[in-house]
């Protein structure tokens, strides 16, 4: 590909060195006979996996190579050997609004493992003391009652800020959105922006808040309930997936890393592997469902947006405890707590932006323990002194960057080759790089292959 590692362009041919032109170890590509018609998918992922199900359920034979052990991507769940638990390698909230994900688990068979919880939003602030709750009611109107927002704090400077955000063009740091610096800021513009964006709210892009804003919380409680998935999200929108793959007759190859492409200028001719080549055939198409670093490898070429911020999340196994299944923390580090069971899950979004930069796994357990206890105290929880069974997580590079330079170089799901896609939460979705954003690139990338 043009650009790339190692270019057929012109050739038709795939050539690695040291091994012979035209060898493979796919068997649907295989040299001998006319090559069979096949939809590779690159990266098991939920984006990928989706793609891969739409495709595989419709007739097509898919071949899905994904480079680690294991699929999921950001969305799996393992037991931890240090826990004795099954976690999930990232906290993810998922809302009654994303319905992509929710019509997902439905399809696969996941939706029993799901579970809705009501539209409130329990609050700790560890500064002052106080809990409260963030509650919406029924319909639009519900964002402007009292109980939607903090205690004491006023509709007006909320309001003028939201109809600037609501009205206002798109592609703008959210800091130049939101004037007021007050309360609001510290107690709603601030979580809720690391928490979709992955950004601290200065930089946060606008247009992202807003479609985030008005497929959810503007509409109302019914929009904005949680929903949890009690035996981590691999049991519900993984494992389905791979059942319902396997049973379609598709194959995945694990450690299986794709390190480039081969065209002819106008088609993709060639995949290639680190010990193999793939020949694509006349009918054959591929759906790249990668992150933007590993994306970038094999298109170097194409402008995406940079790799955003770390997310950090420590677990520790502490029974017994009272605490909300999902707990926004004001006055510390600690920015949500999700307790699934006896684990209870800390995250730290834009965590370069905070206290654990610099730090190594212990002292971050430490300090998020340190946090943890003051968290179980103030609900009337019990809180060991030394730390219990723990296990620190950080993703660098968890997401893209959702500024809006790097929304602006978002790609779309069709490329200048014909039989080329693109699937991922950072492909133009309109969406922040979230579970719902992977699921409807998934979706895209189906639909444009298929066609």
């Amino acid at each position: 590909m043009r650009g790339s590692p190692r270019s057929g362009a012109g050739t038709g041919g795939c050539v690695t060195p040291g091994i012979p032109a035209g060898c493979c170890d796919d068997p649907a590509s295989s040299p001998s006979g006319p090559v069979s018609a096949r939809i590779y998918v690159v990266g098991a992922g939920l984006a990928g996996l989706v793609a891969a199900e739409h495709l595989a359920s419709r007739g097509g034979a898919v071949t899905i190579l994904e480079a680690s052990p294991k699929a999921g991507g950001r969305c799996r769940s393992y037991r931890d050997d240090r826990l004795g638990r099954v976690i999930d390698n990232g906290n993810h909230l998922i809302l009654s609004a994303n319905t992509a994900v929710l019509g997902w688990a439905d399809r696969i068979g996941g939706a029993d493992r799901l579970r809705m919880l009501d539209a409130a939003f329990p609050y700790l602030d560890l500064d002052t003391g106080a809990r409260w709750s963030l509650e919406l009611g029924r319909g639009p109107f519900a964002a402007l009652s009292p109980r939607a927002r903090a205690p004491g704090t006023p509709l007006g400077p909320l309001l003028r800020d939201m109809v600037r955000l609501m009205t206002g063009p798109a592609r703008r740091p959210l800091g130049r959105v939101v004037r007021d610096r007050g309360a609001h800021w510290r107690t709603f513009w601030d979580p809720l922006t690391r928490a979709v964006l992955n950004e601290p709210p200065e930089g946060g892009d606008a247009g992202l808040m807003r479609a985030t804003l008005m497929r959810s919380f503007a509409k109302g409680g019914g929009t904005a309930r949680p929903v949890v998935a009690p035996d981590g999200l691999g049991a519900a929108l993984i494992e389905p997936a791979l059942d319902r793959l396997e049973r379609a007759g598709a194959t995945i190859r694990y450690r299986t890393a794709v390190q480039g492409l081969s065209d002819d200028g106008s088609r993709v001719t060639g995949i290639h592997l680190r010990d193999a080549d793939i020949r694509v055939g006349p009918g054959d198409r591929i759906v790249l469902a990668l992150p933007p670093a590993p994306l970038a490898a094999v298109l170097p070429d194409l402008p995406l947006p940079a790799p955003g911020g770390a997310i950090a999340n420590a677990h520790f196994v502490v029974p017994g405890t009272d605490l909300p299944p999902i707990l926004a923390v004001l006055g510390a580090t600690t920015q949500w707590v999700f307790r699934r069971g006896d684990v209870v899950s800390v995250t730290v979004s834009a965590a370069e932006d905070s206290a654990l930069d610099g730090m190594d796994r212990a002292a971050a357990l430490d300090h998020l323990w340190g946090e943890m206890r003051a968290i179980l105290i103030a609900h009337g929880c019990h809180a060991p002194r030394d730390r219990p069974a723990a296990r620190f997580l950080r993703e660098k590079a968890a997401t893209f960057d959702q500024t809006p330079d790097g929304v602006r170089r978002r790609a779309s799901t069709t490329m200048p080759w014909a039989n080329l896609f693109l699937a991922g939460d950072h492909t133009d979705t309109g969406l922040p790089a979230t579970l719902e954003g992977a699921v409807l690139s998934g979706q895209a990338a189906g639909r444009a292959a298929l066609d």
